[in-house]
């Protein structure tokens, strides 16, 4: 590997190891995830490690992001990071409604879950944790942000990432029904994702606008199936709407 293609591997590997949340990822995870050979994978990581990007977890053998990655991420949170300000935003949300809240951020194609707030309902849906990332439109965080692109970006995403992501998630996410849900999220004005990631695991997203107006990040409520039926998922999208117009109001202006 040589030049801009290197540079593209290396962002893949250290976002695959950071979306393995707590638990760290093995080698061939991080593999799997970036179509590398293991072997490259496992001198990839090595070389990250020597540089204090990635830690390796000696009785797990398991990696994590390492102290390096903290040190430029504090530095960069200064710019970019809004989390501080969704938290109390989080709590309310979670405390209100009872499911478990989630503040995600788009990066390109994806969004990466950036924090989350437990509710009290005793049964969760686990399928968000912080550090996780998915396709936009894929989790209700992922399409709430698509459905609010332009919408020549969106049909563009959707036609060149269907194929791709009905392969991976079902046919449930190809061109047409992904349109589909863009169109009804639009509509709603909240996006509802019915247990399409995992059976029976619910999720409802709104859009966080920054000050351009471009769709930046998204608030979503995840739970069991039986906690959002027809009634209660509208209270609870109203609900979200309200929580993601209010943190949208105190996003910055950024020069």
């Amino acid at each position: 590997m040589q030049g801009s293609q290197l540079v593209s591997r290396i962002g893949a590997v250290l976002r695959r190891v950071g979306s393995g949340a707590a638990a760290g990822v093995t080698t061939a995870e991080v593999a799997a995830a970036t179509g590398l050979p293991r072997s490259t994978t496992q001198r990839v990581l090595a070389a990250l490690a020597e540089e204090g990007f990635v830690d390796r977890d000696a009785v797990r053998g398991r990696w994590h992001l390492g102290p390096e990655m903290f040190l430029l991420g504090s530095v960069a949170a200064e710019r970019y990071d809004v989390t501080s300000i969704a938290r109390d935003i989080l709590r309310t949300l979670a405390e209100q409604s009872g499911e478990s809240a989630f503040f995600s951020a788009r990066r390109g194609d994806e969004t990466v879950c950036l924090a989350g707030a437990e509710g009290s309902f005793p049964l969760r849906s686990h399928v968000l944790h912080e550090g996780i990332r998915f396709p936009l439109g894929v989790a209700s965080a992922g399409l709430a942000i698509l459905a609010y692109l332009p919408a020549a970006d969106a049909r563009e995403y959707a036609r060149r990432r269907g194929g791709d992501l009905a392969t991976a998630y079902g046919d449930s996410h190809d061109t047409a029904s992904l349109m589909r849900r863009v169109t009804a999220t639009r509509r709603r004005g909240y996006a509802v994702n019915p247990g399409l990631l995992v059976p029976g695991s619910w999720g409802i997203g709104a859009v966080v606008f920054d000050r351009s107006g471009s769709p930046a990040w998204a608030l979503s409520l995840t739970g069991v199936e039986s906690r959002f039926h027809g009634a209660r998922t509208a209270q609870l999208g109203a609900l979200l709407l309200d929580a993601a117009h209010t943190l949208s109001q105190r996003i910055p202006r950024r020069d």
